[in-house]
């Protein structure tokens, strides 16, 4: 009788940790995939960040063009679209960030799991020495 107890208990601890496994493995793809989308806005907005330096660059070259030629300065148009690119870029740089910092990467559902686990295994070896 006993041992059969103790062959049952010992297959579903085997069968417990095997799920437990599985549940940590399905929340850590998660945590990545969170993280994954964080990393992909912060890409975004290096790219949206370099266009407006490009932007930026194309406006000192046509605010030198005027300082030197007192023909059209078209270098005041370009100085601002590079502005408005680079503070779109900064918006979403910090919303990338913010996404990222705010990300916990422990997987907390799992690890209740196992404080749970702990506690039925423990409450359950104490059931089982007051039945001996």
């Amino acid at each position: 009788m006993l041992s059969s107890l103790v062959s049952n208990l010992t297959d579903e601890v085997r069968t417990l940790i095997r799920g437990e496994v599985r549940l940590a493995q399905a929340e850590m793809t998660e945590k990545a995939s969170q993280a994954g989308k964080g990393a992909g806005s912060i890409a975004a907005a290096g790219a949206v960040l370099f266009s407006g330096f490009l932007v930026l660059l194309a406006a000192a070259v046509y605010g030198l063009h005027a300082i030197i030629d007192y023909g059209e300065t078209p270098w005041l148009s370009a100085l601002i679209v590079g502005g408005i690119v680079l503070v779109i870029g900064f918006i979403l740089l910090q919303a990338g960030r913010k996404k990222l910092k705010n990300l916990q990467m422990a997987p907390e559902r799992t690890m209740a799991s196992f404080r749970n686990d702990k506690d039925v295994a423990k409450h359950h070896g104490e059931h089982v020495k007051e039945g001996s």
